[in-house]
């Protein structure tokens, strides 16, 4: 939780509720530079806006220019993508669309699930470019919220606020002199606790199953190889020295072994399986609750 005293700016975006936390009151230019730029976000990735960016590709193939911190989000999902066997991809969206978690919000599946197809069959991600040799539904939910959190924590830096907290949804970003202390929601019951951390610099964030699920037993989080729902794994934290890799890396414990993510990142870790069962990293700095 922000420091007492802390003054907040909340808002929605992306789908989700914002809350900035300072010591001292966003000015309007700052709050207005921070709406700017979920808005810019927003225009660029969601899916569920027939006139942003990635919304042409699903029409009809082609290609497309993209911010620059689109490179960064690319080299991203390229090396989860290799180290998943595909099961992490950015090409999700056409499979969240057939279990109903669509533009329309219907929640009704259109049928058996699909497989997201081949990143190197369809698409090329050059950088800043995109190019769709077919139709394309993307989706980069698992580190584009974490992207933006980083994003707007280089809004607050760059305007005279050096000590902050980014609290999307409890995605998080925390930087200055005073570390805070955050709870761990149970996945089960969000009124509760499984244990707390402390988060000093760095950036905290989560993934759960029942964060967005409808239907018979359906939620966000598939593999990408079968477009089935992942069943063994319900909640993941992650910490790391950004939010966009953070957010990344809670997604890719569902499906890859935290050793292998932990040859290419420096981050600490803690799972929760559909048995009750917890592990977690040396490195985790927290508390469970017994």
């Amino acid at each position: 939780m922000p420091h007492p005293g802390w003054n907040s700016f909340s808002f929605e975006g992306i789908g989700t509720h914002w809350e900035i936390s300072t010591p001292h009151p966003l000015a309007p230019g700052v709050r207005g530079q921070v709406l700017d730029t979920v808005a810019d976000y927003d225009h660029t990735y969601s899916r569920f806006k027939p006139d942003s960016l990635v919304s042409g590709l699903a029409a009809a193939p082609g290609s497309i220019t993209l911010p620059t911190h689109a490179a960064g989000l690319g080299e991203l999902y390229d090396i989860l993508y290799r180290l998943s066997r595909g099961a992490m991809t950015p090409l999700i969206g056409s499979s969240l669309d057939r279990l109903g978690y669509d533009s329309a919000y219907s929640l009704v599946p259109a049928g058996m699930p699909v497989a997201a197809p081949r990143w190197e069959d369809v698409l090329e991600w050059a950088g800043t470019t995109l190019t769709a040799r077919e139709p394309v539904v993307l989706d980069v939910g698992a580190a584009g919220k974490g992207q933006l959190v980083d994003l707007l924590g280089s809004v607050l830096a760059g305007t005279g606020h050096p000590d902050f907290l980014v609290d999307a949804s409890g995605d998080m970003l925390h930087a200055g002199g005073q570390p805070v202390k955050v709870a761990l929601e149970h996945p089960y019951n969000p009124q509760q606790a499984i244990g707390v951390v402390e988060l000093d610099n760095a950036a905290l964030c989560a993934s759960a199953a029942n964060r967005r699920a409808w239907g018979d037993g359906l939620h966000h989080v598939l593999d990408g190889t079968t477009g089935q729902p992942i069943r063994t794994t319900v909640a993941t934290w992650t910490m790391a020295a950004n939010a966009m890799e953070a957010d990344a890396l809670a997604t890719a414990l569902f499906m890859v072994e935290p050793e292998q993510l932990e040859t290419a990142f420096d981050f600490s870790w803690l799972r929760v399986f559909s048995d009750g069962a917890a592990t977690f990293s040396a490195a985790f700095e927290g508390r469970l609750f017994r």
